[in-house]
């Protein structure tokens, strides 16, 4: 199975994004200083469905 995780930082950090501080478990929290909006992102994300969502949280399209 593929992990999502690294694609799904990547996009974010192209986008603008910022690692902000590490959240429970493995999650990381993730911020956009021209919005002030967080998005959680999970350490190892398996379905394409869940990068997916985290992408249209952060307000960016599909790329899986």
């Amino acid at each position: 199975m593929a992990d999502y995780a690294p694609e799904v930082r990547k996009a974010l950090r192209a986008a603008g994004w910022r690692y902000e501080r590490p959240g429970k478990g493995d999650h990381q929290t993730w911020l956009n200083p021209t919005t002030g909006k967080h998005v959680s992102v999970d350490g190892k994300i398996l379905s394409r469905h869940t990068a997916n969502g985290i992408l249209k949280e952060a307000g960016l399209p599909k790329q899986f």
